[in-house]
């Protein structure tokens, strides 16, 4: 049995036995009558839906029915129904607002990050970046993380997908977007020629590379050789990290968040004991280091520094600094050694010297399935044993 309900408007309302809800009836933008639910069961609000649709179809008789127009029709479906407004926002004027608040929740450098994916985003976007952030598509996102590949590498344009998931995932979250298409989006398999960028200097080459080190950087790499971590926790280090009596380097890695206890081998601690020490536990430990680390674009400016070291230690060629015109959007070379390849050379000389691979990693701070299911703690004396296995090279 079908129950038809009369209404001023030219869409028409009908009821169904089997159905809660009202179905409209009006006529279709080529004359043909439509019958289609609205999914509303109260009457004034399925007729709210009717009469909309009848607009669009009526406008996309007279003229093609546009992506704003339509947008429009379902914000004023919506306000209809809901008695409040759709929410939208403009993908240009919501991704820098976005970046900007994550001054507050996230450090520096991954602010930058963020600001700096946002604003290439953006730019990718041209035109479209002034459209509802809602009507950006998984195409948008493709092209973005395909204009990073062209002028950087493989890393950076999944880094830089991963950054602009977490943005359109908060515009999901937000209400103004009803989707997150950036996890639409696959990240790139490593190409041959990527791989295997890194790799562990020798024991000769280290005592080269000390032998051309001069002012902090001596100590900077006995650390990053001896504790096996990044360059920016690293130069970020103060005094209060360092417990003289115990012999360990104690600190909260500014990638993962780990908490660290790394006992100070012997070569180290000789080295830290002749380092000057104020009265200051606050002090950092490598100051110019601590003042580039703590600037925009520091952390980069540190890894030229060591680049010069091996420049100077016949390790590396000096790079040119003419001007080619492409600028940061140029490919840089990849180098096979960096600040990093002392973090791989700490793994492969305590795996040589006949560490087990699970105490070479939690001295490192990686992450393993082992050390996460298996151990609960692995104990200071098992890694100072394990560290007093390393060469001597100073």
């Amino acid at each position: 049995m079908v129950t038809f309900v009369v209404t001023k408007s030219v869409a028409s309302l009908r009821k169904k036995d089997r159905s809660p809800f009202y179905y409209a009836c009006f006529t279709g933008p080529h004359g043909e009558r439509v019958q289609r639910s609205t999914k509303q069961a109260k009457r004034k609000q399925a007729q709210s839906v009717a009469n909309e649709w009848e607009k669009a179809a009526k406008l996309g008789s007279e003229k093609r029915l546009g992506e704003a127009q339509a947008r429009r029709v379902v914000a004023d479906i919506y306000q209809a129904i809901n008695h409040e407004p759709l929410r939208s926002a403009v993908a240009r004027d919501y991704l820098t607002q976005w970046a900007e608040k994550r001054k507050v929740d996230t450090t520096g450098r991954t602010y930058y990050a963020y600001a700096q994916v946002a604003r290439d985003f953006i730019a990718s976007l041209g035109e479209r970046a002034s459209l509802d952030i809602s009507q950006l598509s998984k195409a948008d996102v493709a092209k973005y993380r395909d204009e990073v590949l062209k002028r950087t590498s493989i890393a950076n344009a999944n880094k830089s997908l991963k950054y602009l998931r977490v943005a359109l995932g908060a515009a999901y979250k937000d209400g103004v977007a009803q989707e997150n298409p950036a996890t639409k989006v696959d990240t790139l398999r490593g190409r041959e020629s990527d791989r295997a960028q890194r790799r562990p200097f020798t024991v000769k080459e280290l005592k080269n590379i000390l032998a051309h080190a001069s002012g902090e950087w001596k100590g900077i790499i006995l650390f990053g050789l001896y504790t096996g971590q990044r360059l920016t926790d690293i130069a970020r280090l103060t005094w209060q990290n360092i417990d003289i009596e115990q012999e360990e380097l104690r600190l909260v890695t500014g990638k993962t968040g780990r908490r660290m206890a790394v006992p100070l081998a012997s070569p180290l601690m000789a080295y830290v004991q002749t380092m000057p020490a104020g009265d200051d536990p606050a002090a950092p430990l490598f100051p110019d280091a601590y003042a580039l680390a703590c600037k925009k674009f520091g952390i980069g400016r540190l890894s030229h520094q060591f680049y010069a070291v091996l420049v100077a230690a016949g390790m590396a060629k000096e790079r040119s600094k003419q001007v080619t015109g492409k600028g940061h959007a140029q490919r840089r070379a990849v180098s096979e050694i960096s600040f990093h390849s002392l973090r791989h050379t700490a793994t492969s000389l305590l795996k040589n010297a006949g560490v087990p691979a699970v105490v070479a990693m939690d001295i490192i701070g990686h992450e393993t399935e082992a050390i996460s299911h298996h151990y609960t703690h692995i104990e200071s004396k098992t890694k100072r044993a394990a560290l007093a296995k390393l060469p001597r090279f100073l």
